[in-house]
């Protein structure tokens, strides 16, 4: 059974930098995909940023392009995800999620089968 743990959540004002860490567990992990995903209150779930788990190719959400890097450490499996440039519209529970569905799949929080339990980042203005 696969286990994501995150790590890295904290309150910072606006224009800080904070960075998540998500450490996987489990005999049998082997995913095609890693991604992350966020949730303010009163919103759903939304896409924030994935990678290709081998070949280490990355997308990004429109809102977070050029602040928020996604990369992984592959024998520690681990995922990250740095924040740069803080907005308070970036206040939500941040998730990572595993998965093997399709690459047109990549951005659909419904095709992933594995799921950490979130780290609440909130930004001050």
């Amino acid at each position: 059974q696969v286990q994501l743990v995150e790590s890295g959540g904290g309150l910072v004002q606006a224009g800080h930098s904070l960075r998540l860490s998500c450490t996987v567990s489990g005999l049998t992990f082997r995913p095609n995909n890693m991604g992350w995903f966020r949730q303010a209150p009163g919103k759903e779930r939304e896409f924030v940023a994935a990678m290709r788990w081998n070949g280490g190719t990355t997308y990004y959400a429109d809102s977070v392009k050029g602040r928020f890097t996604v990369s992984r450490d592959k024998p520690k499996n681990t995922l990250y995800l740095q924040l740069n440039s803080l907005e308070p519209d970036d206040t939500a529970v941040y998730y990572c999620a595993a998965g093997n569905q399709v690459l047109s799949a990549i951005r659909n929080a419904d095709a992933y089968t594995s799921w950490g339990q979130g780290t609440q980042v909130t930004v001050s203005s």
